[in-house]
């Protein structure tokens, strides 16, 4: 007898981000004085627009039926003029395929382009969700290490090197999650002439496109080379963008054969997206950037201050993070240290001991396929944020 989970499914680790917050969450439940730096979400309520819109949508019955399997038709066109707004990219609707979050676009993505063997460039520190998601679709993700040195952002030197005869994609991630690093638009242009030239397809997740902080500006990857449009995949979603990551609304937006076949395969796996869900997304993308622009704004706030606090601690560097909400520090010069009659020599041992000490959950960088590193999310309180990381600098003396 084999095993009772399939090998495919059984090699798979569990998000660690997720876990991370579970385990807080389950902490606090039982009483414990848990500060969470782990989970990438918002903490600002969706905007009462955007509410009110999913309450009318439940009201109205033809919301309560089956409805095309790759998105809204409406919702499908806002998307096209919404992207067009926002990062200056022209598209039809029949580039759009809305999907059940960020994540299911991103799987979908994969699924739809990967052979078995294809191997996918996959810039590190990375989204924990990538490598897994890349090894479902039978690929094989390459890693291609970019510390905080160059402030983590990868070089075409560096993709160059890392390239075979079975290399088929690239993934890009700009805003970063989990470094918070933007990459300038000449660096974008470097890369993307660089796919061109080898014909490669360039997957690139924008959904915190609009997260970015002091002169940073983020940058769509085919606007700046209008030639690879015909070999990118854009991924994005409200979840960041509008406080919305439990309502579970995110789109690709590919070349239109390539989005025929990812809404046949969405059309087996899932069906469409919660109706009431996507009428709520129609609100979101339809409106301005008043929302965006108010959570920017503390954000920005709890960024410097975290920086400046991550900064002051003994061992820890961590450069600016200019996009997304999350610093990523170096904590190399803290292992190998006496902590609490204890010695941390990885950052995974470095995350336990500060949440068994002082009661505060970070994300380790072994998540992240970078090891010596944790990722501190500042989408929290105020208040909460600067108890937190006094709890850490106390702990670390």
């Amino acid at each position: 007898m084999g095993s009772r989970i399939s090998a495919r499914i059984g090699a798979i680790s569990e998000s660690a981000t997720l876990a991370v917050d579970a385990k807080a969450k389950a902490l606090k439940a039982a009483g414990r004085p848990v500060i969470g730096f782990g989970a990438g979400e918002p903490d600002f309520p969706t905007p009462d627009y955007i509410v009110e819109a999913a309450v009318e949508a439940a009201r109205d019955p033809k919301n309560h039926r089956y409805s095309p399997a790759g998105g809204l038709p409406e919702l499908k066109q806002a998307i096209a003029v919404k992207t067009k707004r926002d990062s200056g990219y022209e598209i039809e609707a029949a580039q759009v395929l809305v999907t059940n979050g960020g994540k299911h676009a991103v799987y979908n993505a994969f699924a739809t382009l990967l052979d078995p063997g294809d191997e996918v460039l996959l810039p590190a520190p990375y989204w924990t969700t990538y490598p897994e998601t890349i090894r479902l679709a039978g690929g094989v993700p390459v890693e291609v290490l970019a510390d905080e040195s160059q402030n983590y952002s990868v070089t075409v030197e560096q993709l160059e090197a890392a390239r075979t005869s079975r290399t088929k994609a690239l993934l890009i991630c700009s805003p970063s999650n989990p470094t918070g690093a933007v990459d300038s638009p000449e660096t974008l242009e470097a890369i993307g002439r660089w796919a061109l030239e080898h014909d490669l397809w360039v997957i690139t997740d924008e959904i915190y496109e609009h997260l970015t902080y002091g002169d940073a500006r983020s940058t769509s990857i085919p606007v700046v080379v209008p030639e690879l449009a015909d070999k990118t995949v854009v991924l994005n979603g409200v979840a960041k963008t509008y406080a919305m990551t439990g309502w579970r609304v995110g789109w690709m937006i590919a070349p239109v054969d390539v989005i025929k076949a990812a809404t046949n395969l969405q059309s087996h796996q899932t069906s469409n997206v919660c109706n009431v869900a996507q009428r709520a997304a129609l609100a979101a993308v339809s409106g301005d950037l008043s929302a965006v622009e108010e959570m920017k704004k503390a954000f920005d706030r709890r960024r410097r201050t975290m920086v400046r606090m991550l900064n002051d601690m003994p061992g820890v560097e961590c450069p600016e993070p200019t996009g997304a909400f999350y610093a990523y520090p170096s904590v190399k010069g803290v292992l190998g240290r006496e902590i609490a009659g204890r010695t941390p020599t990885t950052s995974s041992e470095l995350a336990d001991l500060i949440l068994d000490e002082v009661e505060v959950a970070v994300v380790p960088g072994e998540a992240f396929g970078a090891p010596g590193y944790l990722r501190l999310s500042y989408a929290l309180g105020d208040d909460d944020l600067a108890e937190g990381l006094s709890r850490i600098a106390k702990l670390l003396g």
